[in-house]
């Protein structure tokens, strides 16, 4: 069976919005509604959010998502869903889900 992991990198250091990942938007933070689509999607076994801030990590924890630190000096996104990836085998697809599409949907 193929195995399908979402990385959602969330970057708190962002120089045009620092903090996004934890913007208020509808009463929760930008990456919990993120995380609650990626939820909702069929086909996804694993979600994961990949961040380089301790700020995420906790916000995370406490609606239930496993999140894991990644180096705050990595360039981009996609590096960062990289380094998730490589740090949580098993799976033969690695969707890298943008931080910052709050209103995604599931399909």
């Amino acid at each position: 069976m193929i195995r399908v992991l979402a990385v959602i990198p969330a970057r708190y250091g962002a120089t045009r919005f620092p903090g996004k990942p934890l913007a208020l938007l509808w009463g929760k933070p930008m990456v919990q509604h993120v995380w609650e689509k990626c939820q909702a999607a069929s086909g996804v076994d694993h979600i994961l959010v990949a961040t380089d801030d301790a700020r995420v990590l906790k916000a995370c924890a406490g609606f239930g998502a496993e999140a894991i630190m990644t180096d705050p000096g990595l360039p981009s996104g996609t590096d960062r869903v990289a380094a998730a990836a490589l740090e949580t085998p098993g799976f033969e697809i690695v969707l890298n889900v943008q931080g910052d599409e709050p209103a995604l949907e599931p399909e």
